[in-house]
């Protein structure tokens, strides 16, 4: 499958199943992701409401409240910052089947500036109670949790990104909500990943430190609430260090949740590649930014390093 962009696979799965759902609705805020004609006979489940983020959770709230199934479109940092109260009280308070389907996440509004860029909202969405979290880091797994969301109950944030992102091989399969997916094995250390960059970056770099005498397991972190404990410390065990690579500010995000975890669990070290605590202070496109910020696979190889000369020149 050639590269796309997780919010378009996101589209497309919903433009076929709405249909097939009948009290499921689509509400936008005019995103320009969908037009209403995708669905067919079931356009008329399709609402355009315009720039109003807070207004779309509740009002989605109150159609989860009467029976219906909104899955409701806008970008993360209007979801995750703009509307938080109301996805707080309305919806994560209320348990309700909203499923809030958030583009343009993390870096991916490179060239919009700080104002559309969500660095926070991982960190905002996994505080609430009842919140399902994930970040799916392809189509494959986007068009997955789209057909997973129309039986998980509560509600439920997923962060998208705007632009086409690779991914992952063929025999990768299909994550689960809940459970980390492991994409390879190796004895020395753990790379767990969120996201389709960072998720990317994770495997490249465990196949350079191969070639350096280095074997990496790589987890796809991809649900963030609720945190499978159990596997990443599965994952971590015998390990010499943990790197989380995420596109997102250190606090509250994987690495938090990862450093957590293991501090609770299972001391490890634990290296945390993601976004300085700072805000954009330029535009680009969502790989320049990467690449600037240092989220990329050479800063996962070079904390790896890092750590094991180290170790070597310790007594």
């Amino acid at each position: 499958m050639a590269d796309a962009s997780t919010r378009h696979a996101y589209r497309d799965r919903l433009a076929e199943l709405l249909p097939q759902h009948p009290r499921t609705v689509c509400i936008d805020t005019d995103t320009g992701l969908f037009t209403g004609s995708e669905f067919g006979d079931a356009g008329s489940r399709y609402l355009n409401i315009g720039i109003a983020e807070h207004n779309l959770m509740g009002m989605a709230a109150g159609m989860a409240a009467s029976g219906w199934m909104p899955f409701v479109n806008t970008m993360a940092a209007f979801a995750a910052s703009r509307a938080a109260e109301s996805v707080k009280i309305d919806i994560a308070y209320n348990a309700l089947p909203v499923r809030i389907m958030a583009t343009h996440g993390g870096l991916s509004a490179g060239y919009l500036g700080p104002t559309h860029q969500s660095l926070e909202d991982l960190a905002v969405m996994r505080a609430l109670p009842n919140m399902t979290v994930v970040v799916p880091a392809d189509t494959a797994a986007t068009r997955a949790l789209v057909d997973t969301a129309m039986d998980l109950p509560g509600p439920l944030y997923a962060r998208l990104g705007r632009k086409a992102t690779p991914d992952l091989p063929d025999d990768a399969g299909l994550p689960v909500v809940g459970t980390v997916q492991r994409l390879r094995t190796g004895p020395d250390v753990l790379i767990a990943a969120t996201g389709p960059y960072p998720v990317h970056y994770a495997q490249q770099a465990a196949d350079t430190l191969a070639g350096l005498g280095v074997g990496a397991t790589v987890l796809n972190v991809h649900t963030l609430r609720p945190f499978d404990v159990a596997g990443l410390l599965d994952a971590a065990a015998g390990t010499r260090l943990v790197v989380a690579v995420e596109e997102h500010w250190h606090c509250g995000g994987l690495g938090a949740a990862v450093a957590e975890t293991l501090a609770e669990h299972q001391p490890t070290p634990v290296a945390r590649i993601g976004m300085p605590d700072t805000f954009a202070q330029h535009a680009g496109s969502h790989e320049d930014l990467l690449t600037h910020y240092r989220i990329t696979a050479d800063a996962v190889v070079d904390a790896v390093m890092s750590r094991i000369t180290r170790e070597r020149k310790a007594p």
